[in-house]
């Protein structure tokens, strides 16, 4: 799991940061939202962890455009606990809130605790023009057609189709089929792209796997 920390003094963002290692997430860092925007763009983090007291774009307004652009949870973390500030940052889309001074493990069990709530919400279905993938079956069925398909190549169409038309770089896709401690060739993923792009032309000329030279691939959707 990959969470964004986003904080303008260093300390903090440090300190959350180490405890979110030891705890075996991946930390990508920000210090401000407009940076913060950059980096979901790039890295497509799980979770984002963002403090609400920042110059330019508060921790309010990077929720609100996080909501809109995109499906990340936030936890909000804030020096304030007035009743109208915990209301402030839950109309603005977080999904929790935590008061300074805090815990490392009030942090970490809040952060569980979203993760697992996202994780029992996830979509099990996705839509892909005429595709649909069975996230519990692993079956790809277009009309009466179905398609089996190995593990790993399941879950790389999965991440793939989860955000259809945007590219993903090659290490983003390797973290997320095989594990950012993945220590394999990265030839696999040529070999499992090329397979699954094989088995998708033969089921439909609809949806094509498109190499971005240089960056990584994306999932394309033709009428």
């Amino acid at each position: 799991m990959k969470i964004l920390v986003v904080d303008d003094d260093i300390h903090i963002l440090e300190l959350v940061s180490i405890h979110l290692r030891q705890a075996g997430y991946t930390v990508v860092k920000a210090m401000n939202g407009l940076e913060a925007l950059k980096v979901v763009d790039r890295e497509w983090p799980d979770l984002a962890v963002v403090d609400v007291m920042m110059p330019g774009m508060d921790g309010y307004t990077l929720t609100k455009k996080l909501r809109e652009d995109t499906e990340i949870p936030v936890l909000l973390l804030t020096a304030k606990g007035e009743m109208e500030d915990k209301e402030r940052g839950f109309l603005a889309g977080s999904d929790d809130y935590l008061v300074k001074p805090f815990e490392p493990k009030e942090l970490l069990f809040r952060i569980h605790a979203i993760l697992r709530r996202y994780d029992k919400a996830v979509d099990r279905m996705i839509q892909v023009g005429p595709l649909l993938i069975n996230r519990q079956s692993y079956e790809v069925v277009l009309g009466k057609k179905s398609l089996l398909l190995p593990l790993k190549e399941f879950e790389l169409l999965s991440v793939l189709a989860s955000r259809h038309s945007q590219v993903f770089t090659r290490e983003v896709l390797v973290e997320r089929v095989w594990g950012f401690d993945y220590e394999g060739d990265e030839q696999t993923l040529s070999v499992h792209i090329k397979r699954l792009r094989d088995k998708l032309e033969k089921l439909t000329n609809q949806v094509k796997i498109v190499t971005v030279r240089g960056v990584g691939y994306k999932l394309e959707v033709s009428e």
